[in-house]
């Protein structure tokens, strides 16, 4: 171990991250330093400087990523429709590539042997991590403390920080995890682990119970240009203004909620609830925009791809070529993806209630149930004939024998 003299720890100040701090200086005897992303946590980052010296971090980099995170991270993810397992948008796992690359820059910046995060052995986040570590910087060590310490649980970990007064946001009684960013917040552990239990309904932040939410519809209108969210109601908006102001949208009218069990890329299912109220309303608008724009083919295609794009993002598979490959197709047909679609939101649903855009490629001319000039409906009987004619002869020929 005592080839490590310096390691940089993503930190959040968390019950993990904030006890990693001692246990590195007391089993590698190396210099600490702290760095925490800055991607929408919001006043949870305020104590984290005085925190992280008074644990014996050496220095602590907090720096603001939140434009970032939206336009490179969340935004092409949004245009790829990438949902995980069709419910889960991604809010936790498409942070940690963005964390992780900038933890590395620091690294080399400051000489560091080694880079260190507090994902457990169970989950997800310790593969996100390092396969970001290992396509930037393959040769700095990887200190991964739950694969190593003898800390088996919450209670452990927050018995560990009590020995040595270190003040943790989690309790052996309400051990919720929470991770908190601008696209979303997530809750796991506790009374969430048995999955016949329903959430507590004072657990929830960012949207308020659609039971409690207002009895009349709100509607709101988004406006994009080549996919790209541009404005809200008319005005226009940078990305983390407007994501800001569709979360207070979204929210209030109590959209944006998921309980789900999913498959962990690690093998085993996992209880997770999840409040993405601004990222539901742009999906749902860009994929009604989508659906204007975009010729079948296409549409067909990225549909698709949207399953394999969540899944690389799930599983922490961001700087890869595959990845890169397939946000150069999804970006070619991005490019007609201009124009506004407006959502009614009511009660925790959310429903299109209008959309529209100058390169769209709805024709009511030939769309109508009306008289029309430009449709032959006779056509359609050699198309049909011609289209079923590999299962008439199958048919045919099965029957004769």
């Amino acid at each position: 171990m005592s080839d490590v003299k310096k390691v940089v720890l993503a930190y959040s100040g968390g019950l993990d991250t904030s006890i990693i701090i001692p246990w590195l200086k007391e089993n590698y005897g190396c210099e600490v330093i702290a760095y925490a992303a800055d991607i929408g946590q919001g006043e949870e980052l305020d104590p984290l400087n005085e925190k992280a010296i008074k644990t014996g971090a050496s220095k602590i980099y907090i720096e603001d990523l939140r434009k970032e995170f939206l336009e490179d991270f969340c935004f092409p993810m949004m245009q790829a429709g990438a949902i995980y397992e069709r419910q889960y948008m991604l809010g936790t796992s498409i942070a940690r590539p963005l964390i992780a690359k900038r933890q590395v820059e620091i690294a080399l910046k400051e000489g560091a042997d080694a880079v260190a995060h507090g994902a457990t052995g169970k989950g997800n986040d310790q593969v996100r991590f390092e396969l970001t570590f290992q396509a930037l910087a393959p040769h700095l060590k990887v200190i991964a403390p739950w694969r190593e310490w003898n800390i088996r649980s919450r209670e452990d970990a927050v018995e560990y920080a009590k020995e040595r007064d270190i003040p943790v946001p989690v309790t052996v009684k309400k051990p919720y995890s929470m991770d908190r960013n601008f696209w979303h917040l997530s809750f796991e552990g506790g009374v969430l682990e048995n999955p016949w239990n329903e959430p507590p309904a004072d657990m929830f932040i960012l949207t308020v119970n659609p039971e409690d939410a207002p009895d009349k519809p709100e509607y709101v209108e988004i406006e994009f240009e080549a996919g790209v969210p541009k404005a809200v109601n008319g005005k226009a908006m940078d990305a983390i203004a407007l994501v800001t102001e569709l979360n207070a949208i979204a929210g209030r009218n109590g959209v944006g909620r998921v309980d789900l069990v999913e498959n962990r890329l690690v093998g085993m299912k996992s209880r997770g609830v999840y409040e993405t109220p601004g990222g539901t309303l742009l999906y749902a608008a860009h994929r009604e925009l989508l659906s204007l724009v975009c010729e079948r083919e296409t549409l067909h295609y990225r549909n698709l791809l949207a399953e394999k794009y969540a899944e690389l993002v799930y599983n922490g598979q961001w700087f890869t070529t595959i990845r890169r490959s397939m946000d150069a197709f999804i970006q070619e047909s991005e490019q007609y993806v201009t124009g506004l679609v407006r959502l009614k939101l009511y009660k925790g649903n959310c429903y299109p209630a209008g959309r529209k855009s100058p390169h769209s490629l709805y024709q009511e001319a030939y769309a109508t149930f009306g008289a029309d000039e430009v449709y032959n409906q006779k056509d359609a009987e050699g198309f049909i004939r011609l289209f079923g004619l590999p299962n008439k002869i199958e048919s045919m020929i099965r029957k004769a024998k």
